[in-house]
């Protein structure tokens, strides 16, 4: 099968084959497949054992035999850089995890978890060259080998896992857990391995929606293995025939949504006991009796003053229906807590109760109704939280192609445990943390030409209105240019003097884009700009003769003693508060102009401001 994956850099074009036991016509497939593991096993010396005294690689395991195997290149015809291979009970005597452990120990760690010998599927030798291990080639390879077994029946899989480079730590997010007392130190890979296992009734970590996806697709467009070529040097590759099968650039990202279930179904049930019982869950939180009487009261608010009445209004609310399998139970696999939740509609109509009164339950369910684009998500993430706290849209797309550093934590709301993460996963799940079923589609590797017709009306729909937070004057410009074809509003914050910029697109389909502030320049004009271009086409579109005295006197240190612009927490906290009232104004009809305005907190708090005598 050959399959092509979209990431935030790359598309990744997967193919899988089997070959079966002995088969002797595929004999020079299988050298060119041990060629390019020990290729990269070796990793210019590091494991040794991998070179023959010749200077061949060689990693020959009479495994591959009766194998799927799996090859990931980033172009159709582009040489292999990576493999996964998975093995089925027919070899079991063979696997690497038997031979680790020996027969007798191997059986006793699956009785341990009430498995069986037949059951029991191993993945193993998940190599990655280097130049793509960044851009998730591994985590496409590991989700395949994962959906393919569960698609042909798999109870559980097992494997080795080295420890030196975070293996381990990769697999765990996977869903994979240690087995205790298997870690020992081994010669031929130079490191600490171990003996992971992962139930295949269980979700599948931080990657559930991708192995999920995967498992829709396979065994469908499998190729029979005389197509399978890797070239004679394990470094080129011949066409294969591609069964294209396009994957959101989401699914290269960690997990951003969790998983949902119902213990009124019987298959969720099950689901729901092979999740606890994986040891995947650190934290349960169960305040279900707590949320039914906040519902109740709700909507009944007399009933406040009388315990006994509303313990018979959650009663009649239950229904027979026992407290623990009432409503939904909401799994995020990135915490490993497991939250216990009112169903959907009446955990929204609680969770937004304290908006009446502002925003009327006519009113928030038509912003829920909305779908909301958010580029950039440092600035943006404010908007983005706020957005999801006042219920200003049940469905969003964010893009933003930066992961978060150390220096975002001093105006994003995100944790030292976040590092790493693209800004559109540490967004997303936060947002998800507050409503589970909001639906949110990301684009890792931000705004694109390539991306831009997908972002602004493919994926689930179209949005709604645009948040435009982005540092790059073409995608500032060029989203403008495609929100003003498709009469979507805009609105943006600037991050000083409280700068609130609206241009309604959508009612006035001529406006010149950012108010005609850069007169006759295209998007094409600000292509490869050099970084002093940039700054002044910024200063030029925000009006520099309006920017605060602080930010006009740090624009010139730029590059020599400040790394880059100023920005605080109060001020992107304040254009989160700002996009938000101008959103929902403009996504429920009332009044809410273009233009440009100024909540200059400076301004409106100096002392001849003050309303007191």
């Amino acid at each position: 099968m050959q399959q092509a994956y979209r990431a935030a850099e790359a598309t990744w074009h997967v193919s899988a084959f089997r070959i079966g036991p002995g088969d002797p016509e595929a004999a020079g497939l299988v050298g060119r497949i041990r060629e390019l593991r020990a290729r990269i096993l070796f990793d210019h010396g590091r494991r040794p054992d991998f070179r023959t005294p010749a200077g061949a690689y060689a990693d020959d395991q009479e495994l591959d035999f009766g194998a799927w195997h799996f090859v990931g290149r980033r172009t159709v015809h582009g040489p292999p850089l990576g493999y996964v291979r998975l093995s089925t009970p027919e070899t079991g005597e063979l696997f690497q995890t038997r031979a680790y452990l020996g027969a007798e120990r191997y059986e006793e760690v699956l009785r341990a978890q009430g498995l069986g010998t037949g059951e029991t599927f191993e993945h193993s030798r998940l190599v990655v060259e280097h130049q793509a291990r960044k851009l998730g080639l591994g985590i496409h390879l590991n989700a395949f080998a994962m959906a393919a077994a569960r698609s042909l029946g798999a109870k559980a899989m097992i494997g080795t896992s080295g420890t030196a480079d975070g293996q381990d730590r990769f697999h765990e997010r996977f869903g994979f857990r240690a087995v205790p007392g298997t870690r020992r130190y081994v010669e031929r890979y130079t490191e600490d391995v171990l003996i992971m296992l992962y139930r295949a009734t269980a979700p599948a970590g931080d990657h559930e929606g991708l192995v999920e996806r995967l498992e829709g697709v396979f065994p469908a467009a499998t190729i029979p293995v005389r197509e399978a070529v890797l070239g004679p040097d394990a470094s080129a590759s011949s066409p294969l025939r591609v069964a294209p099968h396009r994957v959101a650039a989401a699914d290269a990202e960690p997990c951003r949504r969790p998983v949902l279930y119902d213990l009124t179904r019987a298959e969720d049930r099950r689901a729901h006991e092979a999740l606890l019982a994986s040891g995947a869950v650190r934290e349960v939180l169960d305040t279900i009796e707590e949320q039914l009487a906040e519902l109740v009261t709700s909507r009944e608010p007399v009933l406040r003053t009388s315990p006994q009445a509303v313990r018979r209004a959650v009663a009649q609310q239950l229904g027979g229906t026992e407290p623990h399998a009432y409503g939904t139970w909401a799994w995020y696999p990135w915490s490993g807590r497991l939250v216990h939740l009112l169903p959907r509609d009446e955990f929204r109509l609680v969770r937004t109760d304290r908006n009446r009164g502002r925003i009327e339950r006519p009113e928030q369910r038509r912003l829920m109704g909305r779908r909301v684009g958010i580029i950039g998500l440092s600035v943006g993430s404010s908007a983005a939280l706020t957005f999801a706290m006042e219920g200003i849209g049940g469905a969003f797309k964010l893009a933003d192609f930066d992961t978060l550093s150390v220096s975002n934590l001093n105006r994003l709301r995100a944790g030292v445990h976040h590092l790493g993460l693209n800004k559109c996963v540490v967004a997303a799940r936060q947002m998800l943390e507050i409503d589970p079923w909001l639906d949110i589609e990301i684009h890792p590797g931000g705004l694109t030409d390539e991306t831009m017709e997908e972002f602004f009306t493919g994926g689930a729909g179209p949005i709604d209105l645009l948040v435009e937070e982005c540092d790059t004057p073409y995608v500032k410009l060029a989203a403008r240019r495609r929100a003003r074809a498709l009469g979507i509003p805009v609105v943006m914050d600037a991050n000083d003097r409280g700068l609130l910029d609206v241009e309604r697109f959508d009612l006035e389909p001529d406006r010149p884009l950012l108010h005609g502030l850069l007169g006759d320049t295209t998007c094409e004009d600000l292509v490869g700009l050099t970084f002093e271009e940039s700054v002044d086409v910024i200063l030029a579109m925000v009006d520099r003769d309006r920017i605060s005295p602080e930010l006009a006197a740090a624009i010139p240190r730029i590059g020599t003693t400040l790394s880059s612009w100023p920005q605080l927490a109060s001020g992107v906290a304040l254009g989160g508060a700002l996009t938000a009232e101008a959103a929902r104004r403009i996504l429920l009809g009332l009044p809410r102009p273009s233009g440009r305005f100024y909540a200059d907190l400076e301004t409106l708090t100096s002392a001849d401001r003050s309303t007191l005598p």
